[in-house]
């Protein structure tokens, strides 16, 4: 028989409120049934470093305790390639890496050097070899590492912006292409990883947050030469939402995971205006710390099936975060898991994809089913 191993990734984790031990209380049983358990780190964890001058990311230093969530969950393997992991430095970055091994996680996406940041983590289960590498898009300047500086494994993209109309005032029409270097680098690490790993998963930290369905032209050039490349599997994450689910070549794409265990700060009333302008979302005012949008709460699990020829599998559990933002895994038969797999249906609009619901998990498939 043909040995396997089950992957749960889920996407950003990072409250800032405790206590942290009760935010796992509801999704750590499904968790513990797999082998390998990834998450997207979304803060810092140090008593060091000083605020960047041209960050917006106060919020994104916690005390090294507060990291227990990660524990607590059972996560074995992370990725800390994200927007805020440098927004108080080298020290507090390298700080919260040195943690996470401590703790017998591994650790992707950042490091003293961009080596380091590139280089991949394999988990070995079962006899399956599983290699993660990670990259974030969304990057401040001089957060990218660096031959000799610590930071993150940069997969950056410029924006143009495009006439649309030949009338004067017509919003431009903005286009978004990947950094020849980057995307060079990160098919060089694929590639790299495919030749000792029997499976090769990639974390992005992408795309447009909190706007539902908005995908930049840059993520769906990224993920076809990521899979071009060798990669099996994409896990994105960061826009605080769920988005589009696509299959490309037969492998699979999340785009967005969404929020896992995540809190923010409430936003004043002013505040709340100006956000739900900015965005055209709406705010949620039963979930005033987490103020991303009515569409925050929904969250999705990816689950992928893996063995010594590749992915066998995939699938996604339907999540919902209550209001004491814990996330609970739906399950069929609920009304709330046959309207999370409609919202997922709406999202994924124009992606090659099905959806086939069987018991708790919603296959993945491309339109033809295979």
């Amino acid at each position: 028989m043909l040995s396997t191993v089950t992957l749960l990734a889920c996407g950003d984790v990072g409250p800032i409120h405790e206590p942290v031990d009760v935010y796992s209380e509801l999704a750590s049983p499904v968790l513990a049934g797999a082998d390998i358990r990834f998450a997207q780190v979304e803060r810092v964890y140090s008593d060091r470093g000083a605020l960047q001058l041209h960050s917006n990311g106060a919020h994104s230093r916690l005390k090294p305790h507060m990291a227990s969530v990660f524990t607590d969950c059972g996560f074995n393997i992370v990725s800390l390639a994200s927007n805020h992991a440098m927004d108080w430095g080298e020290a507090a970055l390298l700080d919260t890496v040195e943690l996470f091994r401590s703790q017998g996680i591994q650790v992707v996406g950042a490091g003293r050097n961009l080596r380091e940041a590139r280089t991949p983590a394999i988990i070995e289960r079962n006899g399956v070899k599983t290699a993660f590498l990670g990259y974030c898009a969304i990057l401040q300047t001089g957060y990218a590492a660096g031959p000799d500086h610590a930071g993150i494994a940069p997969m950056r993209a410029h924006t143009y912006y495009e006439a649309f109309d030949y009338q004067a005032g017509v919003p431009p029409q903005v286009v978004t292409v990947p950094y020849k270097e980057d995307l060079a680098g990160m098919i060089e690490d694929i590639r790299a990883a495919k030749t000792v790993a029997d499976a090769v998963v990639v974390s992005l930290h992408w795309g447009i947050h909190y706007i539902p369905r908005m995908i930049a032209d840059y993520q769906t050039t990224v993920a076809r030469a990521a899979f071009e490349g060798g990669a099996d599997l994409i896990l994105g994450h960061h826009a605080h939402t769920p988005k589009a689910i696509g299959v490309d070549q037969g492998k699979v794409c999340f785009y967005s995971l969404s929020n896992f265990i995540m809190s923010s700060t409430a936003k004043s009333p002013e505040k709340a205006l100006a956000f739900e302008k900015r965005y055209g979302v709406e705010l949620d005012a039963d979930y005033p710390h987490l103020a991303y949008g009515a569409d925050a709460k929904r969250s999705l699990i990816a689950k992928a099936v893996l063995a010594r020829n590749g992915v066998q599998r995939v699938c996604f559990l339907p999540v919902l975060i209550d209001k004491h933002l814990r996330p609970e895994v739906l399950r069929g038969g609920d009304a709330r898991f046959e309207e999370a797999v409609r919202f997922m249906e709406w999202v994924s609009e124009g992606f090659d994809h099905r959806f086939t619901v069987d018991g708790d998990e919603v296959i993945v498939t491309d339109s033809s089913g295979r």
